[in-house]
């Protein structure tokens, strides 16, 4: 056997590991296993049994935005429209989230990229498992990766658990800055919760987010114009 025989059998193999991914979560993802998100990452979340949500969605909920956003916005996970339509924060939570941005400027389309710490819906809205989680974050730091956003803004507590590993309560910790890998992070109230807490008064919920919002615009100025 020739040695280019030997290096053609080694590609053969690389690549059949590549297209192992969506079968086994105990398969691993690389740094740098895709190179684009809707062509390559995309078509295999939408195939994935990486654990056990794949046997019960509609639609891999994968992201949309700007791919090469200078924010994203990491949600929990998919709930029913989402299952539906196969985007993330399109029902009522995602047209409020849509409101909070354009409040200081942002436009969904061209600054920010919007994606979740699960790409498939748990059943009955549940929290996604540690398992599902682990199972579902690589695919996560590589769109981290090709996107490559300046600042983070996670909703939610389980958002800041999965992705950075922090267990403490959303109202400890929002509008707080965290460096995370060299990008500035953010954890933000979930705008489901803030639509089960409609008051504007001083101190609630919607009030605290309008601060960290702006907060959020202060930085972008800062770090990206």
């Amino acid at each position: 056997m020739t040695s280019n025989n030997q290096l053609s059998l080694f590609e053969e193999t690389s690549f059949s590991q590549k297209e192992l991914i969506p079968s086994s979560g105990k398969i691993p993802i690389p740094a740098g296993t895709y190179t684009n998100i809707a062509e390559e990452m995309t078509p295999h979340c939408n195939q994935c049994q990486r654990c056990g949500l794949g046997a019960t969605r509609t639609h891999a909920v994968v992201g949309r935005g700007n791919p090469n956003a200078r924010i994203m916005v990491i949600g929990e996970g998919p709930g029913e429209n989402e299952d539906k339509t196969g985007l993330p924060f399109v029902g009522r939570a995602g047209q409020l989230l849509e409101k909070i941005l354009a409040a200081v400027r942002f436009d969904t389309e061209k600054d920010v990229y919007i994606c979740n710490i699960v790409k498939c819906r748990p059943p009955e809205n549940r929290v996604p498992t540690t398992e599902e989680i682990a199972a579902c974050k690589p695919y996560l730091l590589e769109q981290i990766r090709l996107v490559d956003p300046k600042i983070i803004l996670l909703t939610g507590a389980t958002a800041v658990k999965g992705l950075i590993g922090d267990k403490r309560g959303i109202t400890s910790i929002r509008g707080t800055w965290m460096d995370w890998e060299g990008r500035m992070c953010m954890p933000i109230f979930h705008p489901s919760y803030l639509l089960r807490n409609p008051s504007r008064q001083e101190g609630s919920p919607k009030w605290l987010m309008w601060q960290d919002i702006r907060n959020v615009r202060a930085k972008y100025n800062e770090i990206c114009n």
